[in-house]
């Protein structure tokens, strides 16, 4: 299925959006019993660093985005790299947390601060989907 490039905008924000409220929802649920000044601090430590790097990421892939000039299949909202990244990322974080090999100490500040940041991405992109949205073609 083909869709117009702001949509692909919109589906990247989506799918970062949901991804990061998921790995968000793992780290708060970690937060049981860990929670104080210094996780909080760590926590925002991993969402500043992710937070920068990702908006690197939404940069280039929305200009990417914005310079196709036709329709395109639904799954270019990400390049081959970047799917690998994801599948990476992914498979990285389900063996960490199911053979036990980080505390849950870890997963809390971690996968917050990761989470929020990828929420914020997604958000980005749906700021760029709603800018094109909105945008007057002369």
């Amino acid at each position: 299925m083909k869709v117009l490039p702001k949509t692909l905008l919109l589906l990247a924000g989506i799918v970062w959006f949901i991804a990061g409220g998921n790995v968000t929802w793992i780290g708060i649920q970690s937060y049981a019993g860990y929670l104080n000044i210094l996780h909080l601090l760590g926590s925002s430590l991993v969402f500043i660093f992710f937070l920068w790097m990702f908006s690197k990421i939404v940069q280039k892939h929305s200009l990417r985005i914005q310079g196709y000039t036709s329709k395109q299949p639904f799954y270019f909202f990400f390049d081959r790299s970047s799917f690998i990244m994801m599948a990476f990322m992914m498979s990285m974080g389900i063996i960490l947390r199911v053979f036990h090999l980080v505390s849950f100490e870890f997963i809390a500040v971690f996968y917050t601060g990761l989470g929020l940041a990828l929420c914020l991405a997604g958000l980005q992109f749906m700021l760029h989907f709603y800018t094109q949205l909105n945008r007057r073609v002369l």
